[in-house]
């Protein structure tokens, strides 16, 4: 071989070895991402129905669980300390990314680390609770999807007085540990416009749901108000059937307490948040910062009457109400009319 021919052999083989790497990785799969789920809530059906909503939308975004994508679940079923200690968990199996709902449960995370990249839903006040700097500019490694303003307060005991005319006094039930306390300031702000007697029903723990509604209950012309907290929203089956019991009117901040058989709600669409949250999830493995995505507040609301828990209350629910409702459950848990989006009076056959 002549020495021209042997440079020229030696130059290709190099060229060739070099690519070798590289046509490797490219022949490589992308690496499995790991995303923790710490959910505040029991692993029911509510949660699953959340959990459901939120993979489906990021599979639509290209994550495919087992191909590039792994979730991690935790369920704290309301349990302070198993959110702390989940937390821990999700941050030495490497999570990539951390979902969290409620404030608890995500003061939880923000106590345990500072570096792994968390999506937060459900939070009422971020700020005040320490999770971000601002809703604009979070810093730090949180950002995620507030609950309600706290205006809500009013829109609340305004429903209430409108299905129950006659109540002078409404009842605002949450637990001090969990609920944040800037709704009971605004019922507390709100009800005396509204010729409505605010009282605090404080509850610590699930065996005092029951005496606390029956005291409630004795006074003539009352009504409750179940405030959006992570308590409340582990014990809804109990407090749902205990106003049925006592024949309590009351209103709730999520459509769940509804289905379940409560009266009334309004509040946030849950599940839209949930599909935001997948979204914010999938920039962030893409090499986004949670401190680059701003806080988003909430922008669809729904408001959801059971018609059966209304009659079983002999509450003769006023046409204009319905017309306003966005859903009519007409049986427990069982079947709904939807209105329009022009919310127009619901028909029942």
């Amino acid at each position: 071989m002549s020495d021209i021919r042997r440079r020229e052999f030696m130059l290709l083989l190099g060229a060739t070895a070099a690519a070798w790497p590289l046509a490797a990785r490219a022949q490589q799969p992308d690496r499995v991402r790991r995303v923790g789920i710490l959910m505040g809530i029991a692993d029911d059906f509510e949660g699953q129905a959340r959990i459901a909503v939120f993979r489906q939308t990021l599979q639509a975004l290209g994550w495919s669980e087992g191909r590039n994508v792994q979730f991690i679940y935790r369920w704290s079923g309301g349990n302070i300390a198993h959110a702390r200690q989940f937390a821990k968990e999700l941050v030495d199996l490497r999570s990539d990314v951390i979902l969290t709902n409620s404030t608890p449960v995500t003061v939880a995370v923000k106590e345990t680390t500072r570096t792994t990249p968390t999506v937060f839903l459900q939070v009422s006040d971020p700020v005040a609770a320490g999770v971000v700097q601002s809703l604009a500019r979070p810093g730090g490694s949180l950002t995620g999807f507030t609950n309600f303003d706290p205006s809500t307060g009013g829109k609340w005991i305004e429903l209430l007085k409108s299905i129950a005319p006659a109540i002078t006094r409404v009842a605002y039930l949450f637990n001090p540990d969990t609920a944040p306390l800037l709704y009971a300031r605004s019922v507390e702000t709100a009800a005396p416009l509204l010729s409505v007697k605010p009282l605090a029903a404080a509850v610590h723990n699930a065996h005092q749901l029951e005496g606390v509604i029956e005291q409630i209950a004795r006074e003539s012309a009352s009504a409750l108000l179940v405030l959006p907290d992570l308590f409340t929203a582990t014990n809804r089956q109990s407090i749902i059937a205990l106003t049925a019991r006592y024949r309590l009117p009351a209103i709730y901040p999520f459509r769940y307490f509804v289905a379940s058989g409560g009266l009334m709600c309004y509040g946030t669409e849950v599940l839209d948040t949930y599909r935001q949250a997948a979204s914010y999830v999938d920039r962030i493995l893409k090499g986004e910062k949670p401190s680059d995505l701003p806080v988003q507040q909430p922008t669809k609301f729904e408001f959801v009457i059971n018609l059966k828990t209304a009659n079983a209350l002999d509450l003769d629910v006023p046409p204009t109400l319905l017309a306003r409702a966005d859903e009519v459950i007409e049986l427990s848990g069982a079947s709904s009319s939807r209105c329009s989006a022009e919310r127009s009076p619901c028909l029942f056959v």
